[in-house]
């Protein structure tokens, strides 16, 4: 054999030993592997739950819309969804046949008033009423049921309802309820109305000044007919009783029930203060918040410095979260308060409040940024909305903050010019859908034509790229979901009304809402690793419906009925 031969049968051996060895070797750390995996998914499928038997859909993390037919959880977070029977992978999950039910995320609700809708459903509720004089007899009735009370609150009138149209005055209260204050805020929180003993109480007369960014109504005299405009609110406000602590978390309970009970398990609220944002932080770090909570600090509160330097909040899982301030900058359209460029059609001498200077606007985008805190505006008119344009594009050329998603709330009347720059700024457009349909019989009178063409421009938004995303502004809408869903879908009332739909060509998809009701609201608040879909790692929030949203007649979409709603894997809400 020759001494070449004899080499490579040295090597060969040498490396068919060293070769086995590795199989072996590999093969044992396999089995140690695939040993040590399978005695660790026993106790994880003993933790586990398996929602199967669903028509499930949701938005994965490149906001596509996916199906499922069933879905497991451990420990309140997804595990995985599929169309395969993942009983196979979890045979000791505890099961649970959802009977062909749909299945969605939970609806995040990205702009409402929580502790207000909390404290309305406690108080007495006038909205609908088709006169002055039925919302006095209504508010009588329950002062006499509620002898208790100091001051008698409600909500929810709506002169546009009313057929002269007129605002309401002080003496049509007085003539049943004299012996108490009376302070009853309009639909859209932007107007009061007081009788004469809560203007007393105030220390209001034919001697109080308007304050900046607010107007009293007067009569032919020059006296307060109790009707209190935007910041003139604020004289009636400052006499009535604050909350105590124990009321708020009354009110806080109250309204997670109510909305559970409607498919939210999220909502953004717009407008905390430093008493509510100390008690939701408490709430969450204990275990007891009902509904998860995204607040804005109201710019407003005394304690908002204060605030901002102790940085963001994040409560005990998720519950509650806090990095945005909530800045005013005009009014609302029914009460002649949103700031429009030129007056209002049917004020000509009008046009609109400023709530906040433009000294103070600078100041406190410049101190929110600047603590890297999201700003979300309230604009409504297209003053309201260029300034509030003008303000953030002007803290980016200063303090910066582009990454932070700053958002106007409710971006309702643009000028057209305008609409571009929330592309450009990165602004997002967080809109409203039943805002368009309660204001449709009143927004041309109020604007004009002309001015509607950048009104409730939910498809030119998304056209050019934004995210829309949706909410319902309760109270000054119903808190009711599908309803806002119908309205974005169909640009209709519930009666299906007016035909063909209001401006129909600003109308959205249904894949377009609920992704805005979804995960681009969760986006909208940094939230979008955690919350608004149902993929691997975040939570289980979800709710089950009588109907496939996504396969039903348009019309329809509002008469959908949540059957069951789930919280981190939960189920904290079923109906009867």
């Amino acid at each position: 054999m020759s001494t070449l031969s004899r080499f490579l049968g040295r090597f060969i051996s040498r490396f068919l030993s060293r070769f086995l060895s590795s199989v072996l070797l590999i093969s044992l750390l396999a089995s140690c592997s695939q040993s040590e995996s399978q005695s660790e998914s026993q106790p994880e499928s003993k933790n586990t739950v398996l929602i199967d038997n669903v028509q499930g859909y949701s938005f994965n993390n490149q906001r596509e819309l996916f199906h499922f037919t069933a879905m497991a959880i451990r420990d309140g977070k997804v595990l995985a969804t599929s169309d395969s029977q993942l009983s196979k992978d979890y045979p000791q999950a505890e099961k649970i046949d959802a009977q062909g039910k749909t299945l969605i995320p939970g609806i995040i609700d990205a702009h409402g008033h929580v502790s207000s809708l909390g404290f309305t459903l406690l108080s007495v509720d006038v909205r609908g009423l088709e006169s002055a004089q039925q919302a006095a007899e209504k508010v009588a009735n329950y002062a006499a049921q509620q002898p208790q009370l100091q001051w008698i609150k409600g909500r929810g009138w709506n002169q546009v309802l009313w057929p002269d149209q007129q605002f309401p005055n002080a003496a049509l209260l007085d003539q049943l309820i004299d012996d108490r204050p009376v302070w009853l805020s309009r639909v859209d929180g932007h107007a009061g109305w007081a009788n004469s003993a809560a203007m007393s109480a105030a220390g209001i007369d034919a001697n109080t000044t308007s304050p900046a960014g607010g107007e009293i109504l007067r009569d032919a005299q020059g006296n307060p007919t109790g009707v209190f405009i935007d910041n003139a609110m604020n004289l009636i406000d400052q006499a009535v009783p604050s909350p105590t602590k124990d009321e708020i978390t009354v009110a806080l309970d109250t309204v997670s029930k109510h909305l559970l009970s409607l498919g939210i398990t999220s909502t953004h609220d717009a407008g905390v203060s430093a008493k509510e944002h100390s008690l939701y932080r408490e709430l969450a770090d204990s275990d007891a918040m009902q509904v998860r909570l995204y607040g804005m600090i109201s710019s407003t509160d005394p304690e908002l410095e204060q605030i901002l330097a102790a940085g963001h909040s994040q409560g005990s899982n998720d519950m509650y979260s806090a990095r945005s301030i909530k800045i005013y900058t005009d009014g609302a359209l029914g009460s002649h308060g949103a700031a429009l460029l030129e007056p209002y059609e049917d004020r000509p001498d009008h046009s609109g409040l400023l709530l906040t200077s433009a000294e103070q606007l600078r100041k406190l985008f410049s101190l929110a940024i600047g603590a890297d805190f999201q700003v979300a505006i309230h604009a409504i008119g297209d003053k309201g909305n260029r300034i509030a344009l003008d303000e953030i594009e002007h803290a980016y050329n200063t303090v910066g903050g582009r990454h932070l998603r700053h958002r106007i709330e409710h971006s309702q009347v643009v000028a057209l010019s305008d609409i571009p720059r929330f592309k450009s700024l990165d602004v997002i457009p967080s809109m409203q859908p039943t805002h368009a349909t309660s204001d449709m019989n009143m927004a041309e009178d109020r604007i004009g034509a002309e001015r509607l063409k950048g009104a409730y421009a939910w498809r030119s938004f998304l056209d050019q790229g934004s995210r829309v995303v949706s909410g319902s502004d309760f109270p000054v809408e119903l808190a009711a979901p599908f309803d806002g869903i119908h309205a974005a879908v169909t640009r209709q009332n519930k009666a299906n009304q007016p035909e063909g739909g209001w401006i129909a060509e600003e109308a959205m998809t249904i894949k377009e809402t609920m992704r805005s009701f979804s995960i681009d609201a969760a986006w909208a608040a940094h939230q979008e690793d955690k919350l608004g879909g149902l993929t691997p790692g975040k939570w289980a929030d979800f709710i089950l419906l009588d109907r496939d949203i996504y396969h039903i007649a348009p019309e329809d979409l509002w008469k959908t009925q949540v059957l069951e709603t789930w919280l981190a894997g939960k189920q904290v809400f079923k109906a009867d």
